[in-house]
């Protein structure tokens, strides 16, 4: 079971900057597969937002398009959410998960996630 751990959530004035990150347990699924980044607000589903493969092709949710910014280091089996110009939507708590390929479901073990607040 692919075990994943989230980081880097807070508290964060519009317009402020976050960057998460997120760890997976297993180097040789985090090296091949596809990660993504998800965030689930108060009384709603979990949506996609971001999305990397292995190769390093991005993809966007239209509400985080041109503000997020999502990465990986292979070394470290780690992928990253660099949040900008945040917006009180914006708050949600992040998870992340790994998949086989950007048009199939989630296969990790949801951790814990960590929380994003946007407000002033």
């Amino acid at each position: 079971q692919v075990q994943l751990v989230e980081s880097g959530g807070g508290l964060v004035q519009p317009g402020g900057s976050l960057r998460l990150s997120c760890t997976v347990s297993s180097r040789i699924i985090f090296n091949i597969n596809v990660m993504g980044w998800y965030r689930q607000a108060p009384g709603k589903e979990r949506d996609l937002v971001a999305s990397i493969s292995g190769f390093g092709a991005t993809k966007y949710a239209d509400s985080v398009n041109g503000r997020f910014t999502i990465s990986r280091d292979n070394a470290k089996s780690t992928v990253y959410l660099q949040m900008n110009s945040l917006k009180p939507e914006d708050t949600a708590v992040y998870y992340c998960n790994v998949r086989a390929s950007m048009t199939s479901a989630p296969f990790g073990s949801w951790g814990q996630g960590t929380q994003v607040i946007v407000s002033s």
